[in-house]
């Protein structure tokens, strides 16, 4: 059994942590209702801007003639597909010879499970472009956080870019910028799909990691039976769709980088929550042995006191 010094400095250990833990929880609990605000307002503007690109869009003409301006003729792929797509959809490598995975995860730890799930996604990810007939020098991997930087150079493979910054504070422009990049490759024929793995913000209590494909963009509220939307468009469709598109796909990114920093901030806070508490129950537990072993001192030093006067 331990002494009553090493108890008594255990407690006082653990009484440090918590203070810690505590801290860090209230700091995570701040950062998560100000990634909640923003979440709160992008996701519903990004989505209200994709339904409108994806009603528009459903005008053969006004499609092929942003095929054309695009520069994706006959016989190349386009950017758009308004086929009702699995979202988490893995091609071939008969179809799509060169694949861009983009990875979010955080760029510190003690958040529990969030960075493991994520890489764990990214894991399976792999072993199904593997499967699909896919070598590793067929995929370039953006990662976006430390964490999953460090895990994928840990399994052989070699990032195409990393993008710390994007995690520690998404910033619409860096979001911009990656977009850019990424359109930029996709209409060049450098890659033809690109993935993104992130955690979902769904509850304070569940961040699920999440696969889905962002070029080429599936307008998924849409199939081959709906009627075409009778919007009304000032200058012209084109313009419009000229402008919405390149928006559209940006905010896609940008919402994306709020959407994983908002789940890091929950999960940090519920972990924080959860040593904080555990630390509590500890400091419990060795009080009451601490009590118990002075209480037992202080009967062994009576019984010896009695003991003696008997003699």
């Amino acid at each position: 059994m331990a002494s009553l010094r090493e108890i008594k400095n255990r407690i006082a250990s653990v009484k440090s942590t918590l203070k810690i833990t505590s801290a860090m929880k209230m700091v995570a609990s701040a950062k998560l209702h100000k990634a909640q605000t923003a979440i709160g307002n992008k996701i519903p503007y990004e989505q209200k801007l994709h339904r409108m690109l994806s009603g528009m869009l459903q005008d053969d003409d006004l499609q092929m003639a942003l095929q054309k301006e695009l520069g994706f003729g006959a016989g190349s792929r386009s950017p758009i597909e308004l086929q009702d797509t699995p979202l988490d959809f893995l091609p071939e490598k008969e179809s799509v010879s060169r694949v861009a995975v983009v990875v979010f995860s955080s760029n510190s730890s003690l958040i529990g499970a969030f960075n493991a799930n994520v890489i764990k996604k990214f894991s399976e990810t792999m072993r199904s472009l593997s499967a699909n007939g896919y070598s590793r020098g067929d995929i370039d991997i953006y990662t976006v956080g430390r964490k999953v930087a460090e895990a994928v150079r840990r399994d052989g493979h070699a990032s195409f870019k990393d993008l710390p910054e994007l995690s520690d504070k998404p910033d619409y422009a860096k979001a911009s910028s990656l977009a850019s990049e990424l359109v930029e490759r996709f209409a060049n024929g450098e890659v033809g799909q690109v993935v993104l793995i992130y955690n979902h913000f769904a509850s304070m209590s569940s961040q699920p990691s999440v696969r889905e494909n962002y070029l080429p963009m599936a307008l998924h509220d849409y199939n081959e039976t709906s009627e075409p939307v009778d919007y009304i468009l000032e200058p012209d469709p084109l313009a419009l769709v000229r402008e919405l598109l390149p928006l559209v796909l940006t905010l896609k990114i940008y919402t994306v980088a709020l959407d994983a920093s908002a789940a890091e901030h929950a999960a940090r806070t519920l972990a924080m929550q959860v040593a904080s508490d555990n630390a509590k129950d500890l400091i419990s537990e060795l009080t009451l042995a601490y009590n118990k072993g002075r209480q037992q001192e202080i009967t062994a030093e009576i019984l010896d006191l009695v003991g003696g006067l008997q003699n």
